[in-house]
């Protein structure tokens, strides 16, 4: 142990940031692997790029319609996890692994509700409206 992480064990300064960072990069192989959802949410998020960077809008306006692209992604890594824990824990139907997942996909849906609705408003402010 040390003195800077009481009670947990393991490394300090950049070498945890380096391996946490490692971590992380596996959480996404993992996610793009299994998960059917965020390979579809990334697809659309990579495809967005040129689109807020072409479009004629304020630099807030291209930071907004990237956020909820980002939110989206973060949201469904954060369901997938959820889901992945509940299948460990076990198959069988309980109401509280159904709640989760319930739950975990209710956070999806707001997210890209959120997200639909952003992009339109902005876009249609632009053009539209």
């Amino acid at each position: 142990m040390t003195s800077e992480n009481p009670g947990k064990p393991g490394n300090t300064g950049i070498k945890r940031i380096i391996k946490a960072g490692g971590y992380s990069v596996q959480g996404l192989r993992a996610g793009w692997k299994n998960e059917a959802a965020i390979r579809q949410e990334l697809t659309l998020f990579i495809i967005s790029l040129p689109v807020v960077i072409l479009v004629d809008i304020t630099m807030i306006e291209k930071i907004l319609m990237l956020g909820v692209g980002v939110l989206v992604v973060v949201t469904e890594l954060l369901n997938s996890a959820i889901e992945a824990v509940v299948d460990r824990v076990g198959v069988e139907h309980h109401e509280l692994s159904g709640r989760a997942k319930d739950m975990g996909s209710a956070a999806v849906m707001i997210s890209l509700i959120f997200a639909g609705i952003t992009w339109f408003l902005i876009l249609g402010n632009r053009y539209w409206f």
